[in-house]
């Protein structure tokens, strides 16, 4: 019998950062100090550049919350339809195999949807239009989990070479043709040549600052130019040039062996501060069947993982790119905006507790009309960290080897090692610790930019502030921030608690939705998305562990008379984290995903918390993407 326990949230980064920077600021600015911001930028949406209108609309809800909910299935409100887009294991090609979870192969599942869903993002076809009933989706694949495999002992040792390469092709991500009918409804176009799946197995072209360095050099890449795959693939973000960003998160559970097996003390305190060597996780048996997951054999390997990831969905035949110059560090995503100069400039999360939070900005500028040479834009700019200050301002820390602390005196000697160590670099500069940054949009309405802090169980009573008043607790919250003369190029900006997550009925919560009480609480925000009258919609991880119902989707007012207000649109089955929000352009059709529906505590393969989406007993609970849409086909969330 498997059994498998609900330790997702070990993954989320233990505690590695050594340092003494602050733990964010200690007071709260007043809402009046943004109000009056000024937002003249442009943002980018998938279909193209937007300018930003002088004030934001006002809008309300048009359909009634759902009730908070621990029924195992989907709820969404009156008046709207869900279906079921993908499962794991469905095949994506005509050639792909139909899914048999009792005899899943490597060979099968590299030609079918992966595992645990997370990000999802939607560009029109044809490419440049603004089509949303024909597109492209990519998703996310972050994990593989226990749940996947009948008749295993749950024992490392025991897992079969076969379970391990299936374990790797389940990894990644896939790009899937997508249209829709009459009715709403939406299909997978099988013959579609843009279909494919991207594994912990792809080659991937190493490009940046850190191309070629000694510490990216293996024995099968003595070159340092090209690492093998792209593992725990979490959020991440759309480029206006037409290719989608994936954010690879928890590296660290990959890799067997201890320091000790690392002969390079260097090597070693650039291991500890990712968390790589505690010979942990779910994934050690990989070392036991490929050299590159073993520390003694590989020990640079780690570090060509923990990047940004470029993939291009309207070429099959090209080869993701792991863009350096935007850091290494457990990535949330990458959410991509064009500044009033035109650079590019993307927004990220190092999600892990008391890490940072990051922004980089692009040296060329977007050329509207060479599509070839935006692909290159993210190879090299400037990476920044973010320090907060308790008067409401803060300021972007460049990350600039030979600039402040960044030197060969502290153990940095080149560009590269300041992006493979960001981390470390952050430290060095004195950066704010926070709560484990997880997805960071902008507004494209208003131009602010929001941060979600999923929560910090490890904060103590002493580390205790205004902006972080809840000790050992994981509700989380959301920061709102707005740039300096509102450019994304700016070296400073304002911000403010726009949520603290919880129920503010509850005194032992202190939660705050801008002092309103008429809301529906959350816990442990995760994934954001805009709508096209700039409200917010929020996934949640982990409200059934702060909270008690299960996770979901709720939208919240970001502007107007009913701003903080938040109302829960959706219900996710039992054991789910609901994540990878995403709108078609027309706001008609809202996408979400299904991870590890049925993880439990104490759940097994053949007793799961869940037999979502198929409800068979001879299948079990299967990560799966959805779509939502109303019943008159009208705009979602209006």
């Amino acid at each position: 019998m498997t059994m498998v326990y609900r330790d997702h949230e070990d993954d989320d980064g233990r505690v590695v950062n050594p340092t003494d920077n602050p733990t964010f600021a200690s007071v709260l600015t007043r809402r009046e100090m943004l109000m009056g911001a000024a937002t003249a930028l442009v943002l980018v949406a998938p279909i193209g550049l937007r300018r930003l209108p002088e004030a934001a609309a006002q809008s309300t809800a048009g359909f009634a919350s759902v009730a908070a909910s621990n029924e195992d299935k989907i709820i969404v409100p009156r008046g709207y339809r869900h279906s079921v887009l993908l499962r794991w294991g469905d095949p994506i090609s005509p050639s792909g195999p139909e899914f048999d979870p009792t005899a899943q192969t490597a060979a099968k599942q590299g030609l079918q949807f992966g595992y645990d869903n997370d990000f999802i993002g939607f560009l029109p076809l044809p490419m440049g239009s603004g089509s949303s009933s024909r597109g492209l989706l990519g998703v996310n694949h972050e994990n593989a989990r226990e749940l996947m495999w009948p008749r295993w002992d749950g024992k490392r040792e025991s897992k079969t070479r076969e379970m391990v390469e299936t374990e790797i092709a389940a990894h990644g991500f896939t790009v899937v043709e997508i249209a829709r009918a009459a009715d709403g409804t939406w299909s997978v176009v099988k013959t579609s040549p843009h279909n494919r799946r991207i594994t912990g197995a792809t080659p991937m072209a190493i490009r940046g600052p850190a191309t070629g360095h000694v510490l990216m050099r293996t024995k099968a890449d003595p070159a340092g130019v090209q690492a093998l795959g792209t593992l725990n693939n979490c959020a991440g973000g759309v480029t206006p040039w037409g290719t989608f960003l994936t954010g690879e998160e928890n590296i660290q559970i990959y890799f067997r062996g201890k320091l000790d097996v690392v002969p390079d003390a260097g090597l070693q305190a650039l291991h500890k501060r990712y968390g790589v060597g505690t010979d942990r996780g779910r994934y050690m048996t990989w070392g036991r069947d490929h050299d590159r997951f073993d520390l003694a054999k590989e020990p640079n390997e780690p570090n060509r993982f923990g990047w940004v990831v470029e993939i291009d969905p309207y070429d099959a035949r090209s080869m993701p790119v792991k863009h350096t110059a935007l850091g290494r560090m457990a990535h949330e995503g990458a959410t991509v905006i064009v500044a009033k100069d035109g650079r590019p400039v993307v927004y990220m999360g190092d999600d892990a507790r008391f890490e940072y939070l990051y922004k980089f900005i692009a040296a060329g500028r977007v050329d509207p009309q060479n599509r070839r040479a935006n692909l290159g834009l993210l190879d090299s700019g400037t990476l920044y960290v973010a320090r907060f200050r308790d008067d409401g301002t803060g300021e972007w820390l460049p990350l600039v080897h030979g600039q402040g602390a960044l030197t060969e005196a502290n153990g940095l000697r080149s560009q590269a090692e300041v992006v493979i160590g960001a981390r470390r670099a952050a430290d060095l500069v004195g950066a704010t610790k926070m709560d484990r940054p997880e997805d960071v949009e902008p507004n494209w309405k208003t131009g602010k930019v929001y941060a979600v802090m999923t929560g910090n169980e490890n904060r103590k009573p002493e580390q205790v502030d205004k902006a972080n008043p809840r000790a050992g607790v994981k509700f989380g919250h959301i920061i709102e921030l707005v740039e300096d003369g509102g450019d994304q190029t700016a070296a400073r900006f304002r911000w403010e608690m726009f949520i603290l997550a919880g129920d503010p009925k509850n005194p032992a919560h202190k939660a705050s939705y801008q002092g309103r009480t008429d809301v529906d609480p959350f816990g442990m925000p995760d994934n954001l998305a805009f709508d096209d009258a700039g409200r917010m919609w929020v996934a949640t991880d982990g409200n059934d562990d702060t909270l008690g119902p299960n996770d979901g989707v709720w939208m919240v007012e970001t502007e107007g008379p009913e701003r903080g207000r938040a109302r829960q649109f959706l219900s996710g089955p039992t054991g789910a984290e609901v994540c990878g929000p995403c709108f078609t352009p027309d706001n008609r059709t809202f996408f979400v995903a299904m991870q590890h529906p049925g993880l439990t505590d104490k759940a097994t393969y053949e007793q799961p918390g869940s037999r979502f989406p198929d409800y068979r007993p001879d299948m079990p609970p299967r990560p799966s993407l959805i779509a939502v849409y109303r019943d008159d086909g009208g705009k979602v969330g209006t």
